[in-house]
């Protein structure tokens, strides 16, 4: 079995500072710490995931084709320090337009990965910075680590490494 780690998107991959929605690769800034936590994680035989709410496509704000630029910009990013995330999971509904099992606080797309790469989640965290993130963490049976909106995330990184949370 795998251990795994699952990151939200905006506010803990990148700064969402001043927007509510990011889905421009000139508005997207990697938050400090996330470099060298994901190498760490990496190093330390953790799969990588995003999973994300995407809602801003079902409002009809921006497209798939929008956020899979801002993936792909962030994958050659991370390559070029040498980080391979496994799969990035996204929901690109909103339930003011319609209801769907993947948004989160839905486990959906968490139980996704863990079906589908043999996930162990009792050494899988993942770090959030919304209720809903925790929620699906909690509710797909990995322990979920609630931090501010854009911190820097290496404390959590040297914490779980160090078997501490």
């Amino acid at each position: 079995m795998q251990k795994a780690i699952f990151l939200d998107r905006d506010g803990v991959i990148n700064s969402d500072l001043g927007h509510y929605y990011i889905y421009r690769i000139n508005d997207f800034i990697i938050n400090k710490g996330i470099i060298d936590s994901l190498k760490c994680f990496q190093e330390a035989g953790y799969k990588l995931f995003i999973v994300s709410n995407q809602g801003g496509v079902a409002k009809g704000i921006y497209s798939r084709e929008d956020v899979d630029k801002v993936h792909d910009y962030l994958e050659s990013k991370l390559k070029e320090n040498g980080i391979y995330l496994q799969e990035i999971y996204y929901c690109p509904h909103h339930e003011s337009v319609a209801r769907c099992e993947c948004r989160k606080p839905s486990p959906y797309m968490i139980n996704q990965a863990i079906e589908k790469y043999n996930i162990d989640i009792k050494t899988s965290y993942l770090i959030g910075d919304s209720k809903r993130d925790i929620e699906a963490a909690e509710a797909a049976g990995i322990k979920g680590i609630k931090i501010e909106s854009n911190e820097d995330i290496s404390i959590y990184c040297n914490k779980i490494l160090k078997g501490e949370i």
